[in-house]
């Protein structure tokens, strides 16, 4: 995978960079956020999903450790949502959905590597 093969120290920025910015979206008054029209938990779905897929992506050695991230980050932003006063409120579905969309990506990831082992096979 062409990403794999970049400076680790440039793959933890671009990862670091992604988290800011779900931290942004999360932790930010929902006022000064972009208008999206898809149903909350749809939202924090896609979200955890792409974060944990670029995680994926960029280091495809480290499933575990990246869906272990993903995971701890999801209940780590609502636990900041319920002591910040961001006018966010924590909700224990949302941690829910983050999971419905690391799991979504552990599974693509693995029928990929399923898939592709399967072409390699003889």
């Amino acid at each position: 995978m062409f990403p794999a093969i970049l400076p680790r120290p440039l793959r933890l920025a671009l990862y670091a960079a992604a988290v800011g910015v779900l931290f942004w979206l999360t932790l930010s008054p929902t006022d000064e956020l972009p208008k999206v029209t898809l149903w909350d938990k749809a939202e924090h779905a896609l979200a955890w999903f792409v974060l944990t897929a670029l995680g994926l992506v960029l280091s495809p050695r480290r499933p575990r450790a990246i869906a272990v991230f993903a995971l701890f980050l999801g209940v780590l932003v609502e636990v900041l949502q319920a002591i910040l006063p961001v006018g966010r409120d924590a909700d224990w579905h949302d941690a829910v959905a983050d999971s419905v969309g690391v799991f979504a990506a552990l599974g693509l990831y693995a029928l990929g590597l399923r898939l592709a082992r399967g072409r390699t096979d003889p």
